[in-house]
């Protein structure tokens, strides 16, 4: 029987690379993202959602069917301005995408996953929940709660046959990194020299991993966050690092 998995804001970037990767290797697809995903010539479903809005999570959970994995990957990024300039509707709606939109979609697929044989989720953290980045206060708090969140689930549902664990990626080369990088917003050479393997990571390298913490090679495995950051968050020495 096919398997399905659910990967929220799957229509770009990593979310995307993780949508093509478990289509390539059987899965039937569920890209729940703000803006539609092109499906042309996948195996792709795509639909519409706001994973902050209650209502609508229930009503794709009551139309999809049966889940097997689960990706939480949505969210929004700081805006990096100092502290001192930062707004707190802005700081609520990051934690409020993060954070209460993977409470969302963990809660609702895992009544599903209760209800047959068990599955996973697999949640996406970051190096700025795992290490301190100045200015990135509202995002790096959201993803060190989803790592803090994913073992308290893991804990609750392993019983279930439910597992949870989270992927905390360093700097990706994705398009919008790109376009960062382009307009001067991103210092490609400074987070090469920061970073121990002296390079980005690709969208490729993190739907890898997070392939592995949901497939049957990770059985005795829950409750952890994976850095997949070329040693980032490794890192404590004076200077560069590569």
């Amino acid at each position: 029987m096919t398997k399905t998995a659910l990967i929220t804001g799957g229509a770009a970037g990593i979310g995307r690379a993780t949508a093509d990767l478990f289509a390539s290797r059987g899965f039937k697809i569920i890209v729940a993202d703000p803006e539609a995903a092109d499906t042309t010539g996948t195996n792709l479903q795509s639909v519409q959602l706001d994973i902050t809005d209650e209502n609508s999570v229930l009503a794709l959970f009551r139309d999809i069917g049966p889940i097997d994995v689960l990706v939480n990957n949505a969210g929004i990024g700081d805006n990096h301005l100092r502290t001192v300039h930062q707004d707190i509707d802005h700081f609520r709606k990051v934690l409020d995408v993060h954070l209460s939109g993977t409470f969302l979609m963990a809660r609702e697929a895992a009544k599903r996953m209760k209800s047959t044989s068990g599955g996973s989720i697999v949640n996406l953290s970051s190096i700025a929940g795992v290490v301190g980045l100045p200015r990135r206060n509202a995002y790096g708090a959201a993803k060190a709660g989803i790592s803090m969140m994913t073992k308290s689930l893991a804990c609750e549902w392993a019983a279930d046959n439910i597992r949870v664990n989270a992927v905390a990626p360093g700097y990706t080369r994705t398009a919008l990194v790109d376009r960062l990088i382009q307009d001067g917003r991103v210092d490609e050479i400074a987070i090469c020299k920061r970073t121990p393997m002296g390079r980005f990571m690709q969208p490729q390298e993190i739907a890898e991993a997070i392939w592995f913490l949901a497939s049957p090679a990770a059985s005795a495995i829950t409750g952890v966050t994976l850095s997949v950051d070329g040693g980032w968050a490794a890192f404590g020495d004076f200077g560069d690092a590569s």
